[in-house]
């Protein structure tokens, strides 16, 4: 077969590979072919444009890609695009209100709890999600709600102060 017949063959096999998905990102719906094995994590940044959520990774063991679906913590590097149809995802693009600040993003700014930022959108929307199912977390329980998440700055300390704080406990 010559190579413009493959070509053409190859993408038409693709497009009838595609799958329409219908997400909403941040309160924004979007309809999206996509193939069916792409991550949420490279639709987000590929297909909807929003970057927050980090491709670290790849096997779900750093938190850099973490968003919230359904409020729920997951890594989007692990997620398929396809397995969040009609399902609410929320990214680090969508906590703030015009110019207000999420509680949480305010209060990693006031404990310093970032460094070079890369892990920063995960982390915060990990606290958000531990912070939505326990509004007054003990350490071990921040800690421990707080450890699929890496910060390869070491900027642990400050994160569970901003956690702390917003539990309403003394750092």
């Amino acid at each position: 077969m010559p190579d413009g017949m493959l070509a053409a063959t190859a993408a038409a096999t693709d497009r009838a590979a595609r799958q329409r998905v219908h997400l909403t990102v941040n309160d924004v719906p979007y309809d999206l072919d996509l193939e069916p094995r792409q991550t949420l994590l490279d639709t987000l940044r590929d297909e909807v444009g929003l970057t927050g959520a980090k491709p670290g990774c790849n096997m779900g063991n750093c938190g850099a890609c973490t968003v919230l679906l359904e409020g729920e913590p997951v890594y989007s590097c692990l997620v398929l695009a396809v397995e969040c149809e009609g399902r609410a995802i929320t990214t680090i693009e969508g906590l703030a209100r015009g110019d207000a600040l999420d509680p949480v993003q305010q209060a990693f700014i006031a404990h310093d709890a970032l460094q070079c930022g890369f892990c920063t959108p995960g982390q915060i929307l990990a606290m958000k999600a531990l912070l939505a199912r326990n509004p007054h977390p003990s350490d071990e329980e921040l800690e421990r709600g707080m450890a699929g998440n890496l910060c390869r700055c070491g900027a642990y300390p400050k994160i569970l102060a901003a956690g702390r704080a917003l539990g309403a406990r003394t750092p």
